[in-house]
């Protein structure tokens, strides 16, 4: 079996945390998207909290709950409908239980030490949203008249019209009935490249004037967004890159010239979210098995190591080879591969443990390192006196790598045994196969 190496626990009290726009609570922190309605069989939030000492013990940070609101009847998709066809911003799923149930496991999760944050939907609504009826000026109309669907694939949700500015303080006000009203640490927000950028700026700051330290996560990839107030986008140029080494189709340099280019151009404390899977690419483009087949694990590990926050997926940690269904009830099996568990909390713990692996600019600086193979992806991860070493063979072949300047006394993984490497480390690596060693 692959081996993961790390230093377990040890920092050097030398080492001082950045200053940063990022949450300070957030700086060693990992995410772990969580899907309410197939999670569990009741698909409830209490029967999900029954999951979070689990959770905790695996060493999850931030849970991202997929949205919470009703899901709108008119024009549904399937028998339960789109989590993203929200018919009151301002109430709770009732499949899903009531305020005072969503408030009770917001508590929980907060005395798990973690922190949570719930996904929004601000560009679109259900087609009998209560505003449908209450405010019809808020939505975009076609040249007939009618409301729109935001595309025409998206025929369940009716799109908004953010010309009206009476709508954007409708908005921002339901965001804030949540901050207020459940004491969420933050959103996750749908489709954000689709909403103008000034809303954006706009409730960022208003919100965080409630609650310093709101984290938000955009669905979305550019720089402009950090700049609007999210501290988070998707790593999707990353992931697709992944997805194309582990099919064969490109080399480690890709994904190499992606983080480099990422670096030049986000502000620094500006995160991208690395992932093999979330629940659109688990439905619509396969789980992490199909895309990446006995990659998946390598990957995994670049998604943990790279600069950046780790995503996980509800499922992942007992290699879920299912794509859950998107408008049905689906639920997870969690009788699968246990020894995922140990894999991912390994990787949780590694990131959490070693502070060159850290988010933003109390993280370490990257660099690609050269080893002699264009197959083997080799780079570090240095802050102060945190020193990471990855090697990751990305090839379904055997390669040999030979490496120099690295001599001295390392751990590896979950013994704690010392290792040490010598003037010249040299290898041959297995297909996939990858080494993380730190000090």
């Amino acid at each position: 079996m692959k081996k993961i190496f790390f230093l377990l626990g040890i920092v050097a009290s030398t080492t001082v945390m950045a200053q940063t726009n990022l949450p300070e609570w957030s700086a060693d922190k990992m995410i772990y998207e969580v899907n309410v309605r197939q999670y569990t069989p009741e698909g409830t939030f209490d029967a999900f909290s029954e999951h979070l000492p689990r959770l905790h013990d695996m060493g999850v940070g931030i849970l991202w709950l997929m949205p919470i609101n009703p899901i709108g009847v008119e024009n549904r998709k399937g028998s339960l409908g789109s989590y993203y066809a929200v018919k009151d911003y301002k109430a709770v799923n009732p499949e899903y239980g009531n305020i005072k149930d969503f408030k009770k496991l917001v508590d929980a999760i907060h005395k798990q030490g973690m922190y949570v944050i719930v996904d929004w939907v601000a560009n679109h609504t259900a087609w009998d949203n209560v505003w449908m009826k209450e405010h019809p000026d808020f939505y975009t109309r076609g040249k007939d008249g009618n409301v729109v669907p935001p595309v025409e694939d998206w025929a369940d949700v009716a799109d908004l019209n953010y010309d009206n500015m009476e709508l954007r303080k409708a908005m921002i006000n339901a965001m804030q009935y949540w901050v207020e009203e459940a004491d969420i640490d933050g959103f996750r927000c749908d489709v954000a490249l689709m909403v103008p950028d000034d809303f954006w700026k706009d409730a960022t700051t208003q919100l965080r004037s409630i609650k310093p330290g709101l984290f938000f996560l955009a669905e979305a990839e550019g720089p402009n967004f950090i700049e609007d107030g999210f501290n988070m986008v998707y790593g999707w140029n990353r992931h697709h890159a992944m997805n194309m080494i582990a099919q064969g189709k490109a080399k480690p340099a890709m994904l190499d010239s992606l983080v480099r280019s990422d670096i030049a151009k986000y502000p620094a404390d500006g995160l991208l979210m690395n992932f093999t899977s979330n629940h659109d690419e688990n439905t619509w483009n396969g789980t992490e098995f199909e895309r990446m087949g006995d990659a998946n694990k390598c990957m995994a590990v670049a998604a943990a190591t790279l600069p950046g926050m780790l995503l996980e997926y509800t499922g992942q940690e007992v290699a879920m080879h299912k794509r859950l269904r998107f408008f049905d009830k689906d639920t997870v099996s969690w009788v699968d591969d246990k020894n995922y568990t140990q894999f991912w909390t390994g990787l949780i713990r590694m990131k959490e443990n070693n502070p060159a692996l850290w988010n933003g600019t109390a993280g370490g600086d990257y660099t690609r390192i050269d080893a002699g193979n264009d197959n083997i992806y080799c780079f570090t991860r240095i802050r102060g006196d945190s020193k990471v070493l990855v090697i990751m063979n990305m090839s379904a072949a055997t390669h040999a790598m030979e490496l120099s300047g690295y001599k001295g006394k390392w751990r590896i993984a979950y013994t704690g045994e010392k290792a040490k490497i010598k003037k010249t480390l040299k290898a041959e690596l297995g297909p996939w196969e990858y080494r993380v060693y730190a000090q």
